[in-house]
């Protein structure tokens, strides 16, 4: 009896060592990560997309210019700003699970949560530069159409 627990402690203190953890990516950072941070991250990519929609569409809309630009222009400022505060609210999470840890936690363990705060201040800067880039093409839409009249 105290062979066989001698041996079933071994196995499990070498099982972590012998483990295999799968490779970090994007897609695995989202999956992992809380299910608020999931839903401001949904969002910003969501208004990315909206983005080049709005401004697409008023590009191409002719003569007829209303609508969309105050969602450019909102979101050119806003985008960047809820990638930051998601940024922060993950950063804060990360380091009271830290410090509520006795020992101290490696690298790899801290890595994913640092990914997530890196995704989440990529994404707001994606979504600002989009639609900040769609905001121009609009403007110069608009310029171009003032000075035909």
């Amino acid at each position: 009896m105290a062979r066989r627990l001698v041996t079933l402690s071994l196995a499990l203190a070498a099982a972590p060592a012998a483990a295999q953890a799968a490779p970090l990516t994007v897609g695995a950072v989202f999956a992992n990560a809380h299910p608020i941070v999931q839903g401001v991250m949904a969002v910003l990519i969501a208004c990315s997309v909206a983005a080049v929609i709005v401004g697409a569409r008023k590009v191409a809309s002719g003569p007829h210019l209303a609508g969309g630009s105050a969602f450019l222009s909102g979101l050119r400022l806003g985008g960047p700003l809820i990638g930051c505060l998601g940024a922060a609210y993950t950063a804060l999470m990360i380091f009271l699970g830290i410090s509520n840890v006795p020992s101290p936690a490696p690298m790899k363990v801290i890595a994913p949560g640092l990914a997530e705060v890196t995704l989440m201040l990529g994404l707001g800067l994606l979504c600002g530069v989009v639609a900040v880039i769609a905001n121009w093409a609009v403007e110069a839409r608009i310029d171009r159409a003032v000075l035909r009249s």
